[in-house]
């Protein structure tokens, strides 16, 4: 069904008036795509006088449901707010009511389209005139402006001056802050949105969480929570019409925003979403969708910003020196069951020595003006571990990923190596000032505790250590090189 535009009357005069016109908004909008609120006015109760006072507005919105499922969800919003069968026209804590179904008229038992004393009531006619002055309600020859000026008991219909707003006697966040001292982040951390980039055959969405902070000066108390979740709705908004490309772009853009909204002097924004990539086992060439973490990173300033992208990946590890050990142990009982030495060296150069193995989680991390596509770093911290591991597998690819695996023994500072080794490689011409940062975890499986290596630098600290015998020191470290990005 087509959407409608419709009039929805609200009204409350028992508990938090306010309150109740705010969660009624709120339910509404489940099934109702608000458009316009007018001002909230105060009235006397009408019929029956001998109760509190009303708050009084109109809505204008669209939606799909037909009339009668309209009545009836807004019957329930009526019901869960509280709202009990008694005296007509009685107290209660919400009203709602049908005024308008697009161009519609309904004469049912239970259900009249306009409503039936819509003409008669100023605390109705009022707000309705605010939004829809020049509407001509069906079966009328007048606008909706005239006949709220011939209602009767205008005068008493009274415009709240705050209206649906809460009163705030001052902004704390706009207070000096008792101790005098800058703070390096605040901000708001796992905000999770589903985003949408612009992919090589369209756009694609990604599930993401989200770590949004902002430097604070000496003099600032504190950041407003509100205006970080604010930004995020506004420029996803924007690139609901104008895509983005990559995640750190939408990190940038935010960053940015985030220093008009916050008026601070830096924002950092770390984002992290699970994109799929297609696969194909590698003996029975099965196809598979394996999920990684793509990263996102941007710090901006009001005159520089540095931005990074990369991604996580899991992998098989093989420990190089239980493989070692195991070596001596299986020569050592090939020979008392009476193998030449020669026939050893032959058969451990054929079979695999068994080892234990470790799922490891690697991270590369680039910061670079120059475009670096996510699917090569994921290549390279896969090809960096013993093996690539799948969701996957039928017994001949198991079979193929544990031999490869088990000839490739890399303990958790090997993977970090061949992670920076391979982005070089595959990227000979990014400059010397390229930011890498690549990380190794491996989880156990013998050992009680996980192993962990990584390696931070700039492209020319590492270029100069793997081409001479130099001990480049100190590393540089992504604080530092955002810091330096930023200061110029």
């Amino acid at each position: 069904m087509a959407e409608v535009t419709v009039y929805i009357a609200l009204g409350s005069n028992l508990g938090d008036r306010r309150s109740n016109l705010l969660e009624a908004i709120r339910q509404l909008r489940q099934k109702v795509s608000v458009e316009c609120l007018s001002s909230v006015y105060e009235t006397e109760p009408a019929y029956v006088t001998d109760q509190p006072r009303f708050l009084n507005m109109v809505l204008r919105g669209r939606t799909e449901l037909s009339p009668r499922e309209l009545l009836e969800f807004l019957k329930g919003i009526e019901r869960r707010m509280g709202r009990l069968g008694g005296e007509r026209y009685g107290p209660r804590p919400i009203d709602l009511d049908i005024l308008l179904y697009g161009d519609l008229r309904v004469d049912e038992p239970d259900l009249t389209i306009p409503h039936p004393r819509l003409t008669e009531r100023a605390f109705v006619l009022v707000p309705l005139a605010e939004i829809a002055p020049d509407l001509v309600p069906p079966g009328q020859t007048d606008p909706v402006a005239v006949l709220a000026r011939r209602a009767e008991g205008v005068g008493r219909v009274v415009r709240v001056e705050r209206g649906l707003s809460i009163r705030l006697i001052r902004d704390v966040q706009e207070e000096p802050p008792p101790v005098r001292l800058s703070l390096t982040k605040a901000g708001v951390t796992g905000i999770r949105r589903v985003i949408r980039l612009q992919g090589p055959n369209g756009d694609e969405l990604f599930e993401a969480e989200m770590d949004l902070y902002v430097e604070l000066r000496p003099d600032q108390k504190g950041v407003h929570m509100s205006r970080f979740t604010d930004t995020i709705e506004e420029i996803f908004g924007e690139i609901e019409i104008e895509s983005v490309s990559t995640l750190e772009r939408l990190a940038e853009r935010i960053a940015l925003q985030l220093l008009r909204d916050q008026r601070t002097v830096r924002s950092d924004v770390h984002i992290r979403a699970h994109f799929p990539q297609e696969r194909f086992t590698p003996v029975s060439g099965k196809r598979t969708q394996e999920l990684y973490t793509l990263i996102g990173m941007a710090a901006a300033t009001q005159r520089r910003v540095a931005h990074l992208v990369g991604v996580e990946a899991e992998g098989m590890m093989a420990c190089p020196c239980a493989q070692d050990m195991m070596a001596v142990y299986a020569r050592d009982h090939l020979a008392e069951a009476g193998f030449s030495p020669e026939q050893i060296d032959r058969i451990l150069a054929v079979i695999p020595t068994a080892t234990h193995n470790q799922r490891g989680r690697g991270m590369l991390l680039v910061g670079s003006d120059t475009t670096v596509d996510a699917r090569d770093l994921v290549s390279i911290v896969e090809n960096a571990m013993s093996s690539e591991n799948y969701d996957l597998l039928k017994r001949p690819d198991e079979l193929f990923v544990v031999a490869k695996a088990h000839r490739r023994p890399r303990f958790v500072e090997d993977a970090v190596r061949e992670m920076i080794l391979g982005l070089i490689e595959l990227y000979p011409d990014l400059p010397d000032d390229t930011f890498v940062l690549a990380r190794q975890t491996n989880m156990e499986s013998i050992h009680k505790h996980d192993v962990y290596a990584e390696r931070s630098g700039t492209l020319g600290e590492l270029r100069r250590e793997l081409a001479g015998p130099d001990y480049v020191t100190p590393h540089t470290t992504l604080d530092a090189w955002l810091r330096t990005r930023l200061e110029g």
